[in-house]
C-alpha cells in the first residue's frame, strides 16, 4: 500500500511554525481580493456578493480581546461566504480616535516635560501623526495574527485623504440642508481635558453621594432634594407635577429668595415629566447645568444662568463661593443650610459618577457654543430605497433612523436589540459634533472676523470642502467628533462621494458585526449618515456580540490583573485555539467568560485534529481514496449518511449565524464521534480485513476527515489549511479558503 503520510505530520503540531507562512501564502494568492478571484475564474463576476467592513480599531495601542472576538466572528462569516461562492469583500481599517489618541500623545510628551501648547498646533500634530502611524503598523500585524482574511488593498483610515473628502462633503451637505447648526446648548464638558465629549466617552463609576433635602429659604413652601448643592445657586424654577395636590396652589407663582448669599427668582412650573412619587415630588430646575433641566427650561421659557465654568469652578457674584471648586462650594452651601435651619435631611445614597473616559475628569454639563446635528428638523429626501419612505418625502433624521428598522430593512442579531435601538432613537437629542482638541478632522468652517464672534454680530461664515479665497479668513479651531467620520464608514471606504464601482457593487454592506455596547453610538450613527446621504441603509444585518470577561464573569482590566492579552495567548496556544475559545458557546448579545484554560483546551483540540489526520493519512492508500464513491459496507454507508446529515444541520446553523452552535457541533463531532468512535472502530477494518472492507473503511475515513476539515476551516483556518495542503488529493494551488463548500443533500 502506498503511504500518504507527509513528514510534517509525523511531528506534533506547532502553530508558531505554520501560521505566518500560511497567511503569507493567502496574501500572495490574492484570495482576499474578490477581483483576483474573478480574474482567476474561481467565482463568476455576477456571483452573489457579501460585503462587510471591519469596525476600525483605535490607533492608540494594541488589540484587546474585544477586537479579537470581532475579528474572529467576522472572519468566520467571510470565510464561509467565500467558500459558498460569494463575491466577498471585507474592508480593514483603523480609526484616528481623536480624543483617545491626542490624550495618549499628551501623556507621552508630559513624561518628557513637554506640553502641547509649548509645541503649537502644527508641531504637536506631527507628533500625533507619527504615533498614529507606528500604532497602525502594530495593529495591522495583530489583525494578520488573528488570521483575518481582509482585503488589504482597500485598507482605510478615518483620517486619510479620501475619508477627509467624504467627511467635508458630508458636513457641507448637512449644513446646506440646515441640519448642522452652531448654537448654545448643554453639552458633556470634560474640565480636565477641556473639551466636549460624546456620551460614549463618558464612563459611569459607582460611588456614594449625599442627597440633601432642603428649602431655599424659611418662607419657601416647597422642599427639594439634590446631590449637587453647588448648582442650586443657578436655579431659576421649581418644577412639580400639575396634578400634585401638595403643590398645585403654588403653580405659576414666583418667589424671590436669597440662597447662600445669591439672589434667586424661582418660578413654580407644572411639568408632566416630574414624578410626584420620587423624593419630595419637586425638582429644582438648573437649566445651565443639566440636560434634563434644560429641556424643562425650554418647555417653560426659563432663563439659563451659568454658575460653573470650564475649569469646574464657581462663577457667582459671592465671595463665599466664587472661584471655589464645585465640591468645596457644595460643602459651603451645606454648612449654610445647617446654620440657617433649612436642611431637612441628609441621606447617603449610591450614585453613578460620570467621568471622561480618557482624562478621568468629572463631567460637568455646561452651556457651550458648539456645532450640532439637528435630528428633528424636517427636510426633503430626494431618493429613497428605504421601506416606507418615498422619493421626495419630507422626513427628519430620526424618521429615517426608525424607518430603516421598523420597515425590516435592517435586522438585528439577536432581535431583542431592535427595541433597544428604537428606544434610543426615540429619545435622541441633537448631536454635538464639535470637540475642543487639535487632532482630528478640523471643522470645515471659516470665519471673517475670528471664530469667537457669533454670526449675529456681523461675522461672515464660509462652509466648504476647501479654504475660501481672500484674506482675513480663520478656520474654526475645533475638530469633529470621531463618530462623525466613522458614521460614514460603510460608504466612505467604498469611495464615496465619488460614484465608484465598489459603491454600486458592495453597498449596502451585507453585515455589520460589533459589540452591543456601541449600538447607540456607532451603529445608529451609521444608519443616520447612510439613510440621509444615500437614501439607503448602510447594512442589511447587525450581529451584536457581548463583552469578553474573565473566568469569574468580571470585566477585564490591567489594573485588576485579569486581562488576557490575545497575542500572548496566540504565542502559547496558536490562533486557532484562541478563535475557538472565543466562539464556542458565545451566544450573540451575551457576555463571554474567557480563561487561559479554555484556550488551552482548544489547543488540545487542534492536536486532536492533527493526530487524527496523521492516523487517517498513514492508513489509507491513494488508490482507495481517489476512487469515486465505492460500494460501501452498510456500517460505512450509515456513517457517511450520519455525517452528511450532520454537515447539513451545521451548515444551516452557520447560515442562520448560530456560529456558537456550529462551532460546538463541529468540535463535538470531530473529537467524540470521528476520533473517539469511528476511527477506533475502523482500526481492525483497515489493518486485517478483506480488500473490499478495507477500501470501504478507507474511503469513509478519508471522506469524513476532508469534509470535516472543510467545515472547520472558517473557525480554525490555519491548521485546516495546513492539513489540506498535505492531503494526497490536493494540488499545490488548491487553497482551502477558496475551495467550494460542499452541497448538502437538500440543495
Amino acid at each position: 500500500m502506498e503511504q500518504n503520510i507527509p513528514n510534517e505530520l509525523l511531528s506534533p503540531y506547532d502553530p508558531g511554525s505554520v501560521e505566518e507562512n500560511i497567511y503569507d501564502h493567502w496574501l500572495e494568492s490574492g484570495c482576499f481580493h474578490p477581483e483576483d478571484q474573478i480574474e482567476k475564474g474561481v467565482i463568476p463576476a455576477d456571483a452573489p456578493r457579501f460585503s462587510i467592513v471591519l469596525p476600525p480599531p483605535n490607533v492608540t495601542g494594541v488589540l484587546h480581546d474585544g477586537h479579537a472576538l470581532t475579528i474572529t466572528i467576522e472572519d468566520i462569516m467571510v470565510r464561509y461566504k467565500r467558500m459558498r461562492g460569494y463575491r466577498t469583500l471585507w474592508i480593514p481599517g483603523t480609526d484616528h480616535a481623536a480624543i483617545a489618541t491626542q490624550s495618549k500623545v499628551e501623556k507621552l510628551l508630559d513624561k518628557k516635560g513637554i506640553k502641547k501648547q509649548d509645541l503649537g498646533r502644527e508641531a504637536f500634530l506631527k507628533e500625533v501623526h507619527q504615533f498614529a502611524s507606528e500604532s497602525q503598523s502594530t495593529i495591522q500585524n495583530q489583525i494578520r495574527r488573528m488570521g483575518a482574511s481582509v482585503d488589504w488593498k482597500r485598507e482605510a483610515f478615518t483620517l486619510d485623504e479620501p475619508r477627509q473628502k467624504a467627511v467635508y462633503t458630508a458636513f457641507k451637505k448637512m449644513y446646506d440642508d440646515g441640519l448642522i447648526y452652531r448654537g448654545h446648548r448643554i453639552v458633556n464638558w470634560d474640565p480636565k481635558g477641556r473639551t466636549t465629549v460624546s456620551d460614549e466617552e463618558v464612563e459611569h463609576e459607582e460611588g456614594t453621594a449625599t442627597l440633601y433635602t432642603f428649602r431655599y429659604s424659611a418662607d419657601f413652601p416647597i422642599p427639594v432634594a439634590t446631590t449637587r448643592l453647588e448648582t442650586k445657586v443657578g436655579d431659576t424654577a421649581v418644577a412639580v407635577h400639575p396634578e400634585d395636590k401638595r403643590y398645585k396652589q403654588y403653580i405659576g407663582k414666583k418667589f424671590d429668595v436669597t440662597f447662600c448669599g445669591v439672589n434667586l427668582s424661582l418660578l413654580i412650573v407644572a411639568d408632566n415629566e416630574i414624578d410626584p412619587e420620587y423624593g419630595t415630588g419637586a425638582v429644582g430646575v438648573t437649566p445651565a447645568h443639566s440636560m434634563t433641566d434644560a429641556e424643562i427650561a425650554e418647555r417653560h421659557d426659563l432663563p439659563m444662568i451659568q454658575v460653573i465654568d470650564e475649569r469646574a469652578r464657581m462663577t457667582v457674584d459671592n465671595d463665599l463661593l466664587n472661584g471655589k471648586k464645585t465640591r468645596e462650594a457644595r460643602e459651603e452651601i451645606a454648612k449654610w443650610l445647617r446654620e440657617n435651619g433649612l436642611l431637612e435631611k441628609e441621606d447617603v445614597i449610591e450614585q453613578n459618577i460620570s467621568t471622561a473616559q480618557r482624562s478621568g475628569g468629572i463631567i460637568e454639563p455646561l452651556p457651550k457654543l458648539q456645532w450640532f446635528i439637528d435630528v428633528n428638523k424636517e427636510f426633503t429626501l430626494p431618493q429613497s430605497k428605504i421601506t416606507g419612505i418615498e422619493n421626495g418625502a419630507t422626513v427628519t433624521l430620526k424618521t429615517l433612523m426608525r424607518a430603516a428598522i421598523e420597515g425590516g430593512d435592517i435586522q438585528f442579531i439577536p432581535d431583542r436589540f431592535t427595541k433597544n435601538y428604537l428606544n434610543w432613537v426615540n429619545n435622541l437629542r441633537d448631536w454635538c459634533i464639535s470637540r475642543q482638541i487639535w487632532y482630528g478632522h478640523r471643522i470645515p468652517v471659516w470665519y471673517r472676523p475670528p471664530a469667537d464672534q457669533p454670526k449675529a454680530d456681523g461675522q461672515e461664515i464660509y462652509v466648504g470642502t476647501e479654504a475660501p479665497d481672500g484674506d482675513g479668513w480663520e478656520q474654526d479651531p475645533d475638530t469633529l467628533d470621531t463618530w462623525f467620520s466613522s458614521g460614514l464608514w460603510t460608504f466612505s471606504t467604498l469611495g464615496w462621494p465619488e460614484k465608484t464601482t465598489d459603491m454600486e457593487t458592495y453597498h449596502p454592506t451585507s453585515m455589520l458585526e460589533t459589540g452591543h455596547d456601541i449600538l447607540p453610538f456607532w451603529v445608529s450613527r451609521m444608519v443616520l449618515m447612510s439613510t440621509y446621504h444615500l437614501g439607503e441603509i448602510p447594512f442589511e444585518k447587525v450581529y451584536l456580540h457581548g463583552m469578553v470577561r474573565d473566568a469569574k464573569g468580571e470585566k477585564m482590566s490591567k489594573s485588576k490583573g485579569n486581562a488576557i492579552d490575545p497575542l500572548e495567548e496566540i504565542e502559547k496556544f496558536g490562533t486557532d485555539a484562541l478563535r475557538m475559545a472565543l466562539i464556542v458557546g458565545n451566544t450573540p448579545g451575551t457576555d463571554l467568560s474567557l480563561s487561559e484554560n479554555k484556550i488551552k483546551a482548544y489547543k488540545h483540540f487542534a492536536n486532536k485534529i492533527w493526530n487524527a489526520s496523521r492516523f487517517v493519512l498513514s492508513n489509507v492508500s491513494t488508490e482507495n481514496i481517489t476512487k469515486e464513491e465505492p460500494t460501501l459496507t452498510q456500517d460505512d454507508q450509515e456513517r457517511i449518511n450520519e455525517f452528511r446529515e450532520f454537515f447539513e444541520t451545521t451548515t444551516k446553523e452557520i447560515d442562520q449565524y448560530h456560529l456558537h452552535i456550529a462551532s460546538e457541533k463541529l468540535y463535538d463531532y470531530f473529537w467524540h464521534t470521528f476520533a473517539d468512535v469511528i476511527i477506533e472502530e475502523k482500526k481492525e477494518a483497515i489493518n486485517g480485513s478483506d480488500d473490499a472492507t478495507r477500501a470501504s473503511a478507507e474511503w469513509m475515513l478519508y471522506y469524513i476527515l476532508t469534509q470535516s476539515i472543510i467545515a472547520l476551516h472558517p473557525f480554525m483556518p490555519f491548521i485546516t489549511e495546513k492539513i489540506w495542503s498535505l492531503l494526497p488529493t490536493t494540488s499545490t494551488d488548491d487553497i482551502l479558503m477558496v475551495h467550494q463548500w460542499p452541497k448538502t443533500p437538500s440543495q
